[in-house]
């Protein structure tokens, strides 16, 4: 194992970052010189340490130190931040780590608010946007109070006037405070709903009518001599009405509405539009934001889609009667207060709830969903005893769909929400219609488009509009938007640079992937222009196309040379020849690693034998099969997908094969298969709920009875999920230690040694281990608990020893360990295996589920369905597997992917990675560009044939793996 040697007064010395000493997790004691000012990339078999010298060495040991900078005061509320295992890290600078796990689940996050890029065009809109009027369409005027003079004197000369300053507009209300408070101000008259009366004392109207209310403020005739008192009188109305003012030009009419010769003008000082009269308030940049109350859609608060109750959820079976559990969310019959209110109301109404619901009238199943609207029913229900005067408590009902809603908006528990979910479906606002924005932020336009419009270009499409836009601005607009076009352009840059020129603004942040929301990062910060910070990445190259790595290379290039050290723990081939440095970590993963293999140049390296060496000069690489598998001759069709951006495509799905979709990002593969063919799968086979997006039909359903979804989702999102509990051997491992003897005289059953049950837990972190410490405005901090020392348990617990271990030394296994452990355990044994064969055999058995990457934790997901038995006509659906692998780990995937498909399953994976590619027996490549020019199916074949495919980027990359 070779390492770098630091020489005394060595000149180079302070270029250098220094760590000597890294003992974090499985690493052996090394020390390492990482050259600063470079690109560095760490590489290593997965479970080598890589992350654990990055992320846990370096990048904790520069948070650590960032936290130590804070005043004593500061810290007591933040807490002590855990030293790494090293002895000694010189040449630090500020840490930032763009990791893979950090993206946000909030439905308001989009592209355009994470990046920032969003808010300047808020800005734009607000300041040099022009107003339409939403009755119209024309351009709306905004006057002055010199103009309003003028405009009324020029258009009115010589004519009766009355100046009226609106107070209220189509609202309910008695107003009797109003008219009183208006009449002592000295007001003689007020308009109600277009009639003119006294003020009155003690004046009212009829509250729970709409009104619209405006006091008269002068009447005059508009001539040359009370031309002072018209602008006198306009000024005090447009004070009294906030800006806004409408004058009844008087004529013949005598009547309480205008007459033939009357009519109603209105002005503003704000936006309002000449023909009808609508004004909106001044733009401001929250007028433009879908989180603030000024901009959102009132309907949909700005998230641009709403719950509305399903009927097909409610009444699943028409078939069955109201008593048989027709209506789902009642249940069968049974003495429940809802289900007597029920019956009383088809007591009250004569209809039967026997009846099958098909055969009640409309009106009766109204009653049922909607409430009677009738009055209080007799619906008694006993609380305890019957009081001596027989009072029994009777309400109305509100009809079983109003009580849902209730209970879905004003829910005090989140169970009670999730409960009510499940009768609801997410659609589109018929208000905003997705857009969002209130109606009048929408009408307010640059070169004809509304900002809602632009966030839902391509950012390339973006780009092109932003192109020469001064040209078709004004001169006024023009000197405005100068220097904010000049920032969203170089922000938009960024993005592009990266290869995302396919995403949107308003495309929400949790349906990015941990490579999407990275690179997100990482234009961010290159566009923040810092220098002397070290970056350090986690695989920005996930999902990403081989025809976009040269982006990547080069935004990672761009931000080493304004002056930063970028580490990259990378697995890409491309990524790792472009890197000025080169580490390898190895030789294997867990307790066999944690060693320098090599390090130095990428030149250097191809030319030693180590396993990354070998894969990288060609000495190892994945063997093509010699012959591909035919099927079973059954076919799986979807017709006329257009989700998203697909162009009505029509694809077959062979079964029996190992099936790669690829092409590049983009493109329209997790729209086909995440989106339309895995909700329509796991509709059929499980009767699930998910509504699949817009295509036509589906054939060969018949082949298929079991699909399984193996995503890069986490499998928990708290440090007490694990592998050994999501899997469900951790069950087993309970019962285990509570047949040991000394557990039986102890009492102990298997829930004594579970960290969710108090008995056995530890008391002070409740058997987390970790205690969080939140930071706030920085990511939420895990520390050992003090107590336990992180081992979960209680003192009496940790005594039961199986085999000379507690529960907490189980805990602590890598899989390899635990294999070995329990290998005369057969129950166990089999379950622990699986993972050691799809290559998690570093990870310990209670890792937290937080510290696991979007890969690994696909890859707990992918063992935990291999050690169920599968049927033979099961369809697996893998999204880019190979997230964190290094090659030789891919090779171990293929095999265990390999014998699904041999055992007469259908295993669909999409993948970029050429390795994974080139071994498939059918290949379907969408394109050929990202966002709106891709969505067709360019190929569906043999990967052989499609190297013949000239409009494929992914047929040429990959001719130089078949060759």
């Amino acid at each position: 194992m070779s390492t770098t040697e630091k020489k005394e007064n060595d000149p180079s010395a302070g270029e250098v970052i220094e760590v000597c000493g890294a003992r974090e997790h499985n690493l052996k004691n090394f020390d390492i010189h990482i050259p600063k000012n470079k690109l560095v990339v760490i590489t290593g078999i997965s479970g080598s340490g890589k992350s654990s010298l990055a992320f846990d060495t370096i990048y904790a040991e520069g948070q650590r130190r960032y936290m130590e900078s804070f005043g004593a005061y500061a810290r007591q509320f933040i807490g002590d931040m855990e030293r790494p295992d090293v002895d000694k890290i010189s040449g630090l600078s500020p840490v930032i780590s763009i990791e893979q796990k950090t993206t946000n689940r909030n439905p308001r996050s989009t592209v355009g608010t994470i990046t920032e890029v969003y808010d300047f065009f808020r800005l734009l809109y607000a300041r040099v946007a022009e107003a339409y009027s939403y009755n119209t369409g024309k351009l709306m005027v905004k006057f002055s109070e010199e103009e309003i003079v003028g405009n009324v004197y020029r258009k009115f000369k010589n004519k009766k006037i009355t100046l009226l300053a609106p107070l209220v507009r189509g609202r309910k209300g008695h107003y009797r405070e109003l008219f009183e408070d208006i009449r002592k101000k000295g007001y003689l008259k007020v308009r109600i709903d277009g009639e003119i009366k006294d003020l009155a004392a003690r004046m009212q109207v009829d509250r729970y009518k709409i009104h619209d209310i405006e006091v008269v403020v002068d009447r005059m005739a508009v001539t040359q001599d009370l031309k002072v008192r018209l602008s006198q009188s306009i000024q005090r109305t447009l004070q009294v009405g906030k800006d806004l003012l409408f004058l009844l030009v008087e004529g013949e009419g005598k009547g309480k509405r205008p007459g033939p010769d009357e009519r109603l003008v209105q002005y503003s000082k704000q936006l309002m539009c000449e023909d009808s009269g609508i004004s909106y308030e001044e733009p401001s940049p929250n007028s433009f934001s879908f989180n603030s109350p000024y901009g959102a859609c009132p309907t949909c608060k700005g998230l641009g889609a709403v719950y509305q109750i399903s009927l097909d959820a409610i009444i699943p079976d028409a078939g069955k009667s109201i008593n048989e559990g027709g209506i789902a969310p009642l249940g069968e019959e049974r003495d429940a207060y809802v289900f007597r209110q029920v019956q009383q109301l088809a007591k009250k109404n004569r209809f039967s709830l026997d009846m099958p619901i098909r055969d009640l009238s409309q009106k009766w199943l109204n009653l049922v969903l909607y409430g009677n609207g009738t009055g209080p029913l007799d619906t008694s229900v006993e609380f305890g005893e019957l009081p001596a005067d027989g009072q029994l408590y009777a309400s109305e009902y509100e009809g079983l769909v109003n009580q849902l809603k209730r209970w879905f908006s004003s829910g005090s528990s989140d169970s009670l929400r999730g409960w009510v979910e499940q009768y609801m479906e997410l659609k589109t606002c018929e208000t905003c219609l997705g857009a969002r924005l209130k109606k009048e932020s929408l009408w307010f336009r640059i070169d004809n488009k509304n900002i809602a419009e632009l966030g839902e270009l391509n950012l390339n499409k973006l780009m092109q509009w932003l192109d020469g836009l001064e040209d078709r601005l004004s001169a006024r607009q023009q000197t405005i938007a100068k220097d904010l076009l000049k920032e969203i352009r170089e922000r938009l840059q960024f993005l592009l640079d990266v290869g995302l020129t396919y995403l949107t603004l308003g495309r929400p942040s949790r349906s990015l992937s941990g490579g999407e929301s990275q690179r997100i990062r990482l234009a961010t910060q290159i566009g923040s222009r810092l220098q002397g910070i070290t970056y350090i990445l986690d695989e920005p190259s996930i999902g990403l196309h081989q025809r976009d790595n040269h982006q990547l290379i080069a935004a990672l290039q761009n931000l080493r040379d304004i002056g930063n050290s970028v580490l990259v723990v990378e697995h890409d081939k491309d990524i790792m020849l472009a890197a000025d440095h080169l580490i390898d970590i190895g030789p294997r993963a867990g307790a066999q690693g944690g060693y320098i293999v090599a390090q130095g140049d990428p030149e250097e390296l191809l030319r030693l034998d180590t396993l990354t060496s070998s894969y990288l000069n060609g000495r190892l690489e994945i063997a093509v099969p010699k012959e591909r598998r035919k099927g079973n001759g059954k076919v799986l069709e979807l017709n006329g997908a257009k989700g998203n951006n697909l162009k009505s495509v029509n694809v077959k799905f062979p079964l029996g094969k190992f099936i790669v979709v690829t092409g590049v990002s983009g493109s329209g593969k997790s729209t086909l298969i995440n989106d339309t063919l895995y909700p329509v799968l796991s509709k059929h086979a499980y009767g699930s709920r998910m509504t699949a997006l817009e295509y036509k039909s589906v054939k060969g359903l018949e082949f298929i009875d079991k699909v399984i979804e193996i995503d890069q989702s986490p499998i928990g999102r708290t440090p007490r999920s694990n592998p050994a509990t999501y899997c469900g051997f951790f069950t087993d491992i309970r019962t285990l230690f509570a047949s040991v003897p000394e557990s039986k005289i102890r009492g102990y059953a298997p829930g004594r040694f579970s960290f969710n049950v108090k008995s056995g837990r530890c008391d002070l972190c409740e058997g987390g281990g970790m205690r969080v410490i939140e930071m706030n405005f920085l990511p939420d901090v895990y520390v050992h608990c003090e107590k336990c020392n992180g081992k979960r348990y209680n003192r009496e617990t940790l005594e039961i020893r199986y085999h000379g271990q507690s529960i907490s030394d189980v805990l602590d296994m890598t899989v390899d360990e635990a294999v070995e452990f329990f290998q005369n355990v057969p129950f166990l044994y089999r379950k622990i295996k699986v993972l050691k064969e799809v290559g998690m055999g570093y990870i310990t058995l209670g890792q937290s589920a937080v510290t696991l990457s979007g890969g690994e934790a696909q890859r707990v997901k992918l063992g935990t369905e291999l050690s169920k038995k599968d049927t033979g006509r099961t369809f697996y659906i893998l999204d880019e597997p190979t997230t964190g692998l290094h090659f030789e780990d891919i090779r171990h995937l293929l095999e265990v992917l390999n014998k699904l498909v041999d055992r007469g399953n259908t295993v669909l994976v999409i993948e970029h990675n050429l390795d994974v590619i080139k071994v498939a027996d059918h290949i379907i490549d969408l394109g050929p560009e990202g966002g709106d020019d891709g969505g067709r199916i360019l190929f569906e074949g043999l990967p052989e044939q499609l190297v013949l495919n000239k409009e494929s980027y992914t047929g040429k990359f990959l001719a130089s793996g078949l060759s």
